[in-house]
């Protein structure tokens, strides 16, 4: 870690704030423990040059407060409030400095909200922003909500029926995971990185383990690169078919609803052919896969995809020529593209917007670096837009599944056990999940064992963006928004 500058903290900020002006954005920005007792805290900032395929790294120590970013970078919010929240430092001049998760700070007597007596904050005791005016009146919903789904509060300011501010407060699935991953961890943190968010099991076991892989000095066979990207898609796959029967279903379009609930479990079955587990739990591992896929199961795997793609065509392709669809997908819940850039979204969120990132192609990592697949975009930004993007990437990621199943790498599916890690050493890994890009960063102490680190999901950058889709809506297209961006409660909360 001694190869990454620690600058003073007005150069920090300046390479910041320039680097997003310039077309770089923010993967990581977060905080750690820095001196010798661990009394003060450095922060890092991760930024993503997508264009030359390059990441920069900088840091700079702070005490207890410093010039906030914000203002001059709108990609900064959340990562802001985040660093206030778990290191007590408070970035001064932030506009609208709140907790995110609302639990007390990792440095024991430092509280970046000054609350009298200190501890752990309620997530009932926090201020929303209100517009005030004749009429204008507020609705909240959550964190409790009908049905089997995770907590989340939503906090509306509406003039009749139009949404004219969306606040989203989480924290309410916060599990202290990351935490418990960086700081311990052992033979438990493979475990913890495939728990992080359930239903990207493989996109953060795999950016946790490349990290390992890097730092360990693994070569991983080539076998297991093709079975990994393979099993990538089929997480794609099955999350995206879910969500395109959701959106269904949340126009009253019920023979969509019906079949892609359905094929969701036909995809996830595939996953559970290849590994044994419908998530992929077990499966990734530093040097390979645990599981080989021999002839007959290759052959079972492609001519179970087979008769998901005709279905999954014909139930999706239904939904697309219903005139009654697109009234409800067209123009609901558009963000854009400048405001899509502004706030650094990722995955389907972002293409949707017209802008075309993907770390599959602007960072390439394992079997994408032989192999890319064609990635999909949109320009509407709105529902629609973000609908289509999943149903181009579905095509997608069958073809690319189809070809790489056929032409398997010869060869053993693991190289080993990683040895020992790299002492004093600081690593970055990118993949992109089917939510979008997963960021974790590894550090090691002078032992060579995890020391630190930092996992960003990709909800973490994608909320704001759901607020920002709901201004000038109808208040009742919430749900509607809200499907088409899917995100991930406790990949934020951690």
């Amino acid at each position: 870690m001694t190869a990454i500058p620690v600058l003073p903290l007005p150069i920090f900020w300046d390479r910041v704030v320039s680097g997003v002006d310039d077309g770089l954005r923010i993967s990581a920005l977060f905080g750690q423990p820095a001196g010798a007792a661990g009394e003060g805290v450095r922060l890092f900032a991760i930024l993503a040059d997508d264009g030359g395929g390059v990441l920069h790294a900088a840091c700079a120590d702070v005490d207890r407060e410093y010039p906030a970013l914000t203002p001059d970078c709108p990609q900064a919010h959340w990562f802001e409030r985040e660093i206030a929240e778990q290191w007590g430092v408070r970035p001064t001049g932030h506009p609208w400095l709140k907790p995110i998760r609302f639990h007390g700070s990792y440095r024991p007597g430092h509280d970046a909200w000054q609350r009298e007596g200190g501890g752990a904050i309620e997530p009932s005791v926090t201020d929303f922003f209100r517009v005030e005016g004749d009429e204008i009146h507020e609705v909240a919903v959550g964190p409790v909500h009908a049905g089997v789904i995770e907590p989340g509060h939503f906090r509306f300011q509406c003039f009749g029926e139009t949404v004219l501010h969306l606040e989203i407060s989480l924290g309410y699935q916060h599990r202290g995971v990351e935490r418990a991953l960086f700081k311990g961890g052992g033979k438990r943190a493979i475990h913890y990185a495939e728990t992080l968010a359930g239903d990207t099991t493989i996109g953060h076991a795999l950016a946790f383990v490349r990290g390992v892989e890097a730092l360990a000095g693994v070569r991983t066979p080539a076998r297991a690169h093709a079975l990994r990207a393979v099993a990538m898609e089929l997480e794609r796959l099955a999350n995206h078919a879910g969500d395109l029967g959701a959106l269904a279903g949340d126009v009253g379009f019920l023979p969509t609803a019906a079949y892609c609930g359905r094929l969701r479990g036909e995809y996830l079955n595939m996953t559970a052919l290849l590994c044994g587990n419908r998530f992929g739990r077990n499966l990734v591992r530093p040097g390979g896969v645990q599981f080989d896929l021999d002839p007959a199961r290759c052959e079972e795997l492609l001519k179970r995809l087979n008769a998901a793609e005709s279905d999954t065509r014909n139930a999706v392709e239904l939904m697309f020529s219903t005139p009654s669809v697109l009234a409800r997908f067209e123009e609901t819940g558009a963000v854009p593209e400048d405001d899509g850039q502004a706030l650094g979204l990722v995955g389907p969120a972002a293409r949707a917007c017209g802008i075309e990132r993907d770390v599959r192609q602007d960072h390439p990592f394992g079997f994408y670096r032989f192999h890319q697949i064609p990635i999909a975009t949109s320009t509407t930004g709105d529902v629609y837009a973000r609908a289509l993007v999943r149903w181009l990437e579905i095509q997608r990621s069958i073809t690319f599944i189809r070809e790489v199943a056929q032409s398997l790498p010869e060869g053993v599916a693991m190289s080993g056990d990683a040895g020992r890690m790299a002492p004093d050493s600081l690593v970055v890994s990118l993949v992109e999940g089917w939510r979008g890009e997963v960021c974790h960063v590894l550090m090691t102490d002078r032992e060579g064992a995890l020391a630190g680190g930092k996992v960003v999901d990709p909800s973490f950058h994608n909320w704001m963006g759901l607020a920002l889709a709901l201004r000038n809506q109808q208040i009742s297209d919430f749900p509607l928004c809200n499907k088409s961006f899917n995100l991930s409660y406790c990949g934020h909360d951690l």
